[in-house]
C-alpha cells in the first residue's frame, strides 16, 4: 500500500488564540500561517523524496485555510494545480461552541463541556456535532482514498484536513478508543503524520511533526 500524509491546515488567528473555529466561518490563514505553511510545504518536499511516488493526490477541505495550506505545499512539492476539494473533511461544527475558548464553553455549559470532555466520541456539541458524526461523514471519504492508495505502493496521498478530523482519523488506525481521541493526541498547526498500512496494519513513520 502507498503512503497517507494527514495535515492540519496552518496557523488562523482562532487557532492562535485557542478559540474554536468549526465551519460558522471561512478565515483566512494569519501571517504567521502563511510563512508556516511555507515551510510546511518545503518539510513534505523533503519527506516525499524518501518515498517511492509515482501517483500522488493532493486532497483538501473545502474551507479557505486548508486550501490556502494545501496550495501552499503544492507550490512547494512542484503541483500547483493538483489538489482536489472533498467536502467531506471540514471541521467539526462548534454549534453554540463556535469562537469561544475551552474556559468560555465551561462557563457557559459547564455540564454539557464536562460530559463533552470526558467522551467527545458521542456527545454532540450543543447544536453541533459529535466526533461519531464527524467520523461517519469524513471515514468515508479516507476509505475511498486507502483504496486508491492499496493498488500500488508508490501511490501517496496529502490529505488537508482539521484538528478533530485528523485525530479521529489517527485513533481509528492506532486502534485507540474513539472516545479517547482528544485525550491521547494533538494535533499542531501544520503538523503533519505520514502513515504506510499493509493488509490493514498501519505503520506510522511520522505522528504530528512540526515543519522545520
Amino acid at each position: 500500500m502507498g503512503h497517507l500524509i494527514l495535515v492540519r491546515h496552518s496557523t488562523t488567528g482562532a487557532s492562535a488564540g485557542g478559540r474554536n473555529l468549526g465551519q460558522a466561518s471561512d478565515p483566512p490563514l494569519a501571517g504567521t500561517g502563511v510563512a508556516l505553511a511555507g515551510r510546511l510545504g518545503t518539510s513534505l518536499r523533503a519527506e516525499l523524496e524518501q518515498l517511492p511516488v509515482d501517483l500522488l493526490r493532493l486532497v483538501s477541505s473545502p474551507a479557505r485555510r486548508c486550501r490556502q495550506t494545501a496550495a501552499a505545499v503544492g507550490r512547494a512539492i512542484g503541483r500547483p494545480d493538483a489538489s482536489e476539494v472533498d467536502a467531506r473533511l471540514v471541521e467539526i461544527d462548534y454549534g453554540a461552541w463556535e469562537g469561544l475558548t475551552e474556559a468560555e464553553c465551561m462557563a457557559r455549559d459547564p455540564e454539557r463541556r464536562t460530559a463533552w470532555e470526558a467522551d467527545p466520541f458521542t456527545v454532540r456539541i450543543p447544536g453541533g456535532e459529535s466526533g461519531s458524526e464527524v467520523a461517519s461523514r469524513a471515514f468515508p471519504a479516507f476509505d475511498a482514498i486507502d483504496a486508491w492508495l492499496a493498488a500500488d505502493r508508490a501511490r501517496v496521498a496529502v490529505v488537508v484536513s482539521h484538528n478533530h478530523v485528523i485525530r479521529l482519523r489517527l485513533t481509528a488506525l492506532l486502534g485507540w478508543p474513539m472516545a479517547a481521541y482528544r485525550r491521547r493526541l494533538e494535533q499542531d498547526p501544520a503538523g503533519y503524520s505520514i502513515v504506510r498500512v499493509d493488509a490493514g496494519r498501519p505503520l506510522f513513520r511520522r505522528l504530528n511533526v512540526l515543519p522545520a
